[in-house]
């Protein structure tokens, strides 16, 4: 027979999911700046690039970022 999930606890899921939202809000703003250091490296190579290669490398590091924090939380 399974054990019980600790998460049936109403308190227990209450803490789980605060710290859960507080962690994906922390990679959120740590986000932030890679994607102003991405930017700046690519802008300073001097080379023309399209806008929708920032919005591209913007999305690919914001979504692999959050996801990470995610599923690791």
């Amino acid at each position: 027979m399974a054990k019980p999930s600790p998460l049936d606890d109403a308190d227990t899921a209450r803490f789980a999911w605060r710290r859960w939202r507080r962690l994906m809000i922390f990679m959120a703003l740590a986000t932030l700046p890679v994607l102003a250091a991405a930017f700046t490296y690519f802008h300073s190579l001097g080379e023309p690039v399209s806008i929708h290669f920032y919005i591209a490398v913007g999305l690919g590091i914001s979504v692999m970022m959050l996801l990470t924090g995610a599923l690791m939380g």
